[in-house]
């Protein structure tokens, strides 16, 4: 018995070594799961160190062969009055915690590992802490949405991170990132402007660079604006409808500015109306505006006055497709005889699509009804004709029920 007595701490110490070894096993083979999948999108700002998760294994398996060994020697005190051989349980877990400081990691490479037959009762097992390895790489930002508060928080916003994750960067920088420290503030300045929360989401999936701004740099651009005498609705409205207005710089957007005002020949008051109703005017490409304004005055004969008239009415004219609006012009003027006069008041016929226009003035002129010459009766406006719907065209302007357009429609 007194044989026993020596052989069961040698016995428990070698199980708890054999548990070191299992945990830098574990240890091992999660980092060699993982596959580099895309190049710089690693998760290396949220993994731990191999001594951390270590000391965790150690923990866990600390409790649960400590009580399985106060179990064995209760019982063996009961039987035998030898058991006062035994260490106590005080300087049974002194032996422990010496091992544990006295033993490096490097030597635990050395042991033999731990048998996958040996039993666990049901009751070890429930307080076996299980921690899902973090991948080094991969594919999805999902995978790192329960290690980061940071992409929790945002998911929780609204931002679509699945848009985000096709750029390897952008993915980079929110693994990064500090809630608290870096987005936070960011957050607050465009609560401050005039997002709303509901807002936020789709804004920061869109522009998430906007985390990589120095603070300072922002309120600068904003003070810009509101220097320009744009107003607090103005500037919440145009940043919401053209996100990466705020990463433009101060100089940028002043040169946009002067851009707009001196090809259109607008004053300040319409320049500034004019970019407020399509802020997109400041961040976009100029190229497809002087190729729009070169259209309407070479191809389509407007002159200048006309021009700077409809696109101040419907501001998208200006980056238009611009074989759409050849296709329209061509068939309102030359097939409809629409003169350019009266083209000029209903700029809106360029923001229609062509297919609805010819399937209506068809229809007009299949019912003798085709008048579009506010000198003469029965005329019919071009801003109802292509604005109103189906069931009110027909109605108001066609005379006609619904039921017999469609029956026209299948005639073409």
């Amino acid at each position: 018995m007194a044989l026993l007595a020596q052989q069961l701490p040698r016995r428990f110490n070698s199980v708890k070594l054999t548990s070191f070894i299992k945990a830098k096993q574990v240890t091992k083979r999660s980092a060699r799961a993982g596959k580099a999948v895309l190049p710089g999108f690693s998760a290396q700002p949220l993994l731990s160190s191999d001594t951390s998760f270590l000391r965790r294994g150690i923990k866990t398996y600390r409790t649960l062969f400590w009580n399985r060994f106060h179990s064995a020697s209760t019982n063996r005190t009961k039987s035998s009055a030898e058991s006062t051989l035994l260490p106590s349980v005080a300087e049974q877990q002194e032996r422990i915690l010496s091992l544990e400081s006295e033993l490096p990691l490097e030597e635990v490479d050395d042991l033999p590992p731990l048998s996958p037959l040996q039993s666990v009762s049901e009751e070890e097992a429930i307080q076996i802490a299980a921690y899902s390895p973090l991948p080094i790489s991969s594919f999805t930002l999902a995978d790192y949405v329960d290690h980061s508060k940071t992409l929790q928080k945002l998911v929780q916003l609204g931002v679509d991170l699945s848009k985000i994750e096709k750029h390897p960067d952008a993915a980079n920088l929110l693994l990064r990132l500090d809630f608290e420290k870096h987005i936070k503030q960011i957050l607050l300045f465009l609560k401050d402007l005039g997002l709303e929360d509901n807002q936020l989401g789709p804004f920061l999936t869109k522009n998430y660079a906007i985390f990589s701004e120095d603070l300072e740099n922002l309120k600068t651009r904003v003070a810009y604006l509101q220097s320009k005498n744009f107003s607090k609705t103005d500037i919440a409205r145009m940043v919401k409808n053209a996100p990466f207005l705020l990463s433009f710089s101060v100089e940028r957007l002043d040169n946009r500015l002067g851009f707009f005002q001196k090809e259109l020949e607008l004053n300040v008051k319409k320049t500034r109306d004019l970019v407020v109703r399509l802020p997109r005017l400041l961040t976009g490409s100029l190229e497809p505006v002087k190729e729009n304004m070169k259209v309407y005055h070479l191809e389509l004969g407007f002159k200048h006055n006309e021009i700077q008239h409809m696109v101040i009415k419907i501001p998208k004219m200006l980056t238009a497709n611009k074989r759409k609006l050849t296709e329209i012009f061509d068939y309102v003027h030359n097939v409809m005889n629409i003169p350019h006069h009266i083209i000029v008041k209903f700029p809106q016929l360029f923001n229609t699509r062509v297919f609805k226009i010819k399937e209506r003035h068809l229809f007009l002129a299949y019912l003798g009804r085709a008048q579009y010459d506010p000198a003469k009766p029965n005329y019919v406006s071009l801003d109802k004709f292509v604005s109103f719907p189906d069931k009110i065209f027909c109605k108001e302007i066609a005379k006609a029920s619904l039921n017999d357009f469609e029956k026209f429609l299948k005639t073409l």
